[in-house]
């Protein structure tokens, strides 16, 4: 019963957690250009709209090609990922465990979904906020859709001490990279998994 338990509770949680992640997504796609923000928390807390053609947090590779092993490899590690978490019901790990595993789960099914889908549903967002379904098709094909990223939370901006080789006086933004709650997602599962499960995670290799 206990594992069944955790089954729906983890399957709950993916569940809603992409939800979530897709809601927002499709609601910046659908309401914002690119480039376009909103301040929340004054200039702490900002939905700023950008698309990532790549990795998390706006890192790219090998142009077209990245793209495609990117979202190859993705969806083979969201399967592997699937594998891992049944495996660890049954054998009974800790709840803490797999809930991490499934947040990482999360966040590359998340990010799956933008790469499979949206350049083949969606239009660009350049100059108007993007239709569904646009006539001519959508912006790119099959694993080729680009990840809307928008959580932006530059908390500290100043200035690199003018003493600083090279760096010195220019800008300093902490938390510069935008994201989106996939890779909140992914980040929370690996921290939580290596601060807090490092015995179950290293048992075996210690």
């Amino acid at each position: 019963m206990h594992k069944i338990s955790l089954r729906y509770r983890v399957a709950l949680l993916i569940v809603l957690l992409l939800i979530a992640d897709q809601v927002l997504k499709i609601w910046v796609k659908t309401h914002m250009v690119l480039g376009e923000q909103h301040h929340i928390l004054g200039n702490w807390f900002i939905i700023h709209f950008t698309e990532n053609p790549g990795m998390a947090f706006g890192m790219e590779f090998w142009g077209g090609n990245g793209k495609l092993i990117l979202s190859l490899f993705r969806i083979i590690a969201s399967g592997l990922i699937c594998v891992y978490i049944s495996w660890l019901i049954k054998k009974g790990a800790p709840v803490g465990v797999v809930l991490g595993m499934s947040l990482i789960l999360v966040g590359a099914l998340g990010n799956v979904i933008d790469s499979a889908f949206y350049g083949l549903i969606f239009g660009e967002s350049y100059y108007e906020p993007a239709t569904f379904f646009p006539q001519g098709g959508g912006y790119a094909g099959f694993l080729h859709g680009r990840v809307v990223d928008m959580l932006y939370f530059p908390i500290i901006q100043t200035t690199w001490p003018s003493w600083i080789p090279k760096i010195g006086g220019q800008p300093f933004i902490f938390f510069r990279p935008v994201f989106n709650i996939a890779d909140s997602a992914i980040t929370i599962g690996v921290f939580y998994l290596l601060i807090f499960q490092r015995k179950f995670l290293f048992e075996k290799t210690s």
